[in-house]
């Protein structure tokens, strides 16, 4: 008979395993919706960026409401919007109708995401939770796959909105599992933080608004102001948290190296991983001429790897302790950004490029399950949602950055509208101009390898957490 954990486990992976989905779906399909709703694609990249801003800005707030109300209620509540919003998704008339929707969907997302982790430290003891992140790290790897080669099928062969459909049926099921086996525990009811609550989200929203609409218009103004007023809104912020009763974020947890460390280390490998991918797919379709589906069928075998090696890998963090599995892995991050950015030319083998997604993915693999459960090992129980929210914000707003990279580092050396299509998949690059892009990637690829060292000194500094068993628990309680 299946455990009631391992049903738990099940409906985690499946909310991993939906949103992986769903991030990489969207980005194959969108020249088709651009043309199907009459839109433009300034207009509709923000289908892809209000997910991320919304990811960004609420997974904080919605695992703190975790913490105090349930992370279960949060958790499978987020299911069912989830699958509401996939569903207006896919009826969407406009591009409005469709960015609203997506927003939706974003809520659902972030309701899962930010209470995931928790849900599992509640159910696992110390020493399992790396084997558990690493099969919530096969959904993730999973989905992506799933994405891409169901992203190509589904939007060529049946059309764009079943991309979206897809999620009903999955979700439903999940819901429906959800409710039957994910149960609150370590809840903690706790006064709301209003005034945290507001200048939290305000800070966060000023800044992610400002670097994803960098993406689209490039460095203004307007969008400098709106990400320094936003930096400028974090010190009241901490100020506020150090008084108040009942902190959004407890400031004093911070005070332990491991978890600050991991949590940052979390944040410069998004930003710097991510943006290796996105520039990746955008040489692979602008200057080999290769289709979205083609191009990202190349990165299959790097997931295929992460998703076989995350389990073990998690189970080795389990054993050693996170710092050197993590290190390991962005080290092997670094050595494939590295390489792209000196070897990458016009006519580099393809076999080359997916030997690098491997070890790229092997990297991932090793960093993903062990960071995660060091940050929920350091974490106080009454504080499992709110930190499992900051993870997941951090990790979200590294991914919002990585995307700003990439663009940004492309219109550097081509006009921004045409690294847009680039990346899209709607035009090629031929002769001086592909060799303009090719420095500019170079150039992006190097960027990369700087983020990727700062989260190899975070993670490498970090410390040796220590993990407990239930039978350690159960001592220190006697």
């Amino acid at each position: 008979m299946v455990s009631n954990r391992t049903l738990l486990l099940l409906v985690v992976v499946l909310g991993v395993l939906m949103g992986a989905v769903d991030s990489t779906i969207v980005i194959l399909a969108l020249p088709t919706i651009v043309t199907d709703l009459h839109s433009n694609l300034f207009t509709m990249i923000w289908v892809i960026l209000i997910y991320l801003l919304e990811a960004a800005v609420l997974t904080t707030q919605l695992g703190r409401l975790g913490d105090s109300y349930g992370r279960a209620k949060v958790y499978n509540s987020g299911f069912i919007i989830f699958t509401i919003g996939s569903a207006l998704c896919g009826v969407s008339p406009s591009a409005y109708f469709l960015i609203g929707s997506r927003g939706i969907q974003a809520l659902g997302a972030s309701m899962m995401q930010a209470n995931s982790g928790a849900i599992i430290s509640d159910h696992f003891p110390p020493n399992e939770r790396g084997k558990a992140f690493g099969y919530t790290s096969i959904g993730w790897n999973v989905g992506a796959v799933l994405g891409i080669v169901l992203g190509g099928i589904i939007t060529t062969l049946i059309g764009w909105r079943y991309i979206f459909y897809i999620n009903v049926p999955i979700g439903v099921v999940a819901s429906l599992l959800g409710f039957r086996v994910v149960k609150d525990v370590n809840r903690v009811k706790r006064d709301v933080d209003v005034y945290g609550v507001i200048l939290f989200g305000t800070a966060l929203s000023l800044i992610t608004y400002g670097s994803a609409d960098m993406a689209g218009e490039g460095l203004a103004l307007k969008n400098e102001i709106l990400i320094l007023i936003g930096l400028g809104l974090l010190f009241p912020f901490i100020v506020i948290e150090k008084r108040a009763k009942a902190p959004l974020i407890d400031i004093i947890v911070f005070r332990n190296r491991v978890l600050t460390a991991s949590l940052l280390a979390s944040f410069f490998q998004s930003t710097g991983y991510l943006s290796t991918a996105f520039l990746l797919i955008m040489y692979l379709q602008g200057i080999r001429g290769l289709s979205p589906l083609n191009a990202s069928l190349l990165l299959v075998p790097g997931y295929v790897i992460a998703s076989m090696v995350g389990p073990l890998a998690g189970r080795l963090s389990d054993k050693i302790g996170a710092r050197t599995p993590a290190t390991v892995g962005i080290g092997l991050m670094i050595l494939v950004s590295f390489l792209y950015s000196y070897t990458l030319n016009l006519d580099t083998p393809l076999i080359y490029i997916v030997g690098l997604s491997v070890i790229g993915g092997l990297g991932s693999s090793l960093f993903y399950p062990a960071n995660n459960s060091s940050v929920m090992a350091n974490t106080p129980k009454h504080s499992y949602g709110s930190i499992s929210g900051m993870l997941r914000t951090l990790s979200n707003t590294g991914i919002l950055m990585s995307y700003v990279i990439s663009i940004t580092a492309a219109s550097l050396t081509i006009p921004r509208y045409v690294a847009f299509q680039v990346f899209l998949g709607t035009s090629d690059l031929i002769g001086g101009v592909a060799g303009k892009f090719i420095n500019g990637l170079h150039s992006a690829f190097l960027v990369s390898v700087g983020v990727l060292v700062v989260a190899l000194v975070l993670s490498a500094v970090r410390g040796k957490e220590v993990r407990t068993t239930q039978v350690d628990v159960a001592r220190r309680a006697n």
